[in-house]
């Protein structure tokens, strides 16, 4: 299922990158045929999808490749930093668009064939808008980054182009020349907001800053398949590199156990994990012995060895699963 995965991830990147090269070329040519500056910035700006496509396809096929001696945590962290070049490359990208507005608006220069390039744009507009959406759906399907972040560039560009057409629009109606130019230093804004967006993402995911939406994630499916044996569960860390989770965490479970049934309750707790994902799942869990002061919480009904009597079950949530300590003191019980 991995497998088919990535390649379903390649195909759609490859998709992207083919379509973008050939979108570009009909952008320059609605420029070459209307001289409007607010054309040329959204075909510059098409450039950047072309880099940003081909190096993102490099990334979703390097982040495929297995762990190695060099890598034992997979090469899924490529995505992050293919998701922040092309953040870097939209940047740069909107700095070009907006010197080129400023220019344009103190010199303006005549435009001609606006209803010709506007039929170009349009048809730009329905391909990167259905590839787009297909990139966005499949690659949260597959917590793909890169996916992610190019069809978000190719829905970006789809709203741009809207933006354009609208102001060509406003053009032809009104005859004003100069709001072409302004357009174009709004696209040039709109460009750097979401370049920003972007690179922030991609450095949060490269410095293993939390995930919040992941961990609730996580957290609710420890929950919803919360067992009896489980005491506790804390010291919880969760990260996505690509398509592969990896979970660190503790697991309380009854000191007097063998260690054949610890080993069997660590397999059944790693499976429902691996079960809640549809990519690679690495889990390592470590197990602690419980304490008298688990009793309080502690579900075990003839637990052997209790020393005293179960006052309430504690409510398992991300801020308090995090902490490197065991959740009595979450219980807010007070122990002799």
């Amino acid at each position: 299922m991995q497998i088919n995965q990535n390649k379903l991830k390649q195909r759609l990147i490859l998709l992207s990158f083919i379509a973008s090269i050939l979108l570009t070329g009909l952008k320059f040519f609605a420029y070459y045929l209307t001289s409007s500056n607010a054309i040329l910035s959204d075909a510059l700006e098409s450039i950047i999808n072309v880099i940003a496509s081909g190096f993102a396809f490099y990334s979703i096929y390097l982040s495929a490749q297995p762990k190695d001696r060099n890598h034992p945590y997979g090469h899924g962290k490529i995505e992050f930093f293919s998701a922040g070049f092309e953040g870097a490359l939209i940047i740069i990208a909107s700095l070009f668009v907006i010197i080129e507005a400023v220019k344009r608006i103190m010199d303006p220069a005549p435009i001609q064939n606006l209803l010709q390039g506007s039929g170009f744009i349009l048809f730009t507009i329905l391909v990167n808008t259905a590839i787009g959406y297909k990139l966005l759906v499949e690659g949260k399907k597959a917590n793909s980054l890169a996916l992610v972040a190019d069809g978000r560039h190719l829905m970006t560009d789809s709203i741009s182009s809207l933006v354009l057409i609208f102001s060509v629009g406003l053009i032809m109606l009104t005859g004003y020349v100069w709001i072409d130019s302004v357009a174009s230093l709004l696209f040039g804004i709109f460009l750097a907001y979401n370049g920003f967006l972007l690179v922030s993402k991609s450095v949060a995911g490269l410095m293993d800053a939390v995930d919040d939406a992941l961990l609730e994630k996580v957290v609710n499916t420890l929950t919803l398949n919360k067992k009896t044996e489980w005491i506790d569960v804390h010291n919880l860390r969760v990260q996505q590199y690509g398509s592969d989770l990896h979970i660190d965490c503790h697991l309380t479970l009854p000191y007097y156990w063998e260690l054949q049934k610890v080993h069997e309750t660590i397999h059944n707790f790693e499976n429902i994990l691996k079960d809640s994902h549809t990519g690679e799942t690495e889990i390592f869990v470590h197990a602690d012995p419980c304490l008298y002061q688990c009793c309080y919480f502690c579900r075990i009904a003839d637990c052997p060895v209790r020393q005293h009597a179960f006052i309430k079950d504690i409510d398992w949530n991300a801020a308090s699963l995090v902490k490197n300590e065991k959740l009595y003191n979450e219980a807010r019980i007070h122990i002799p």
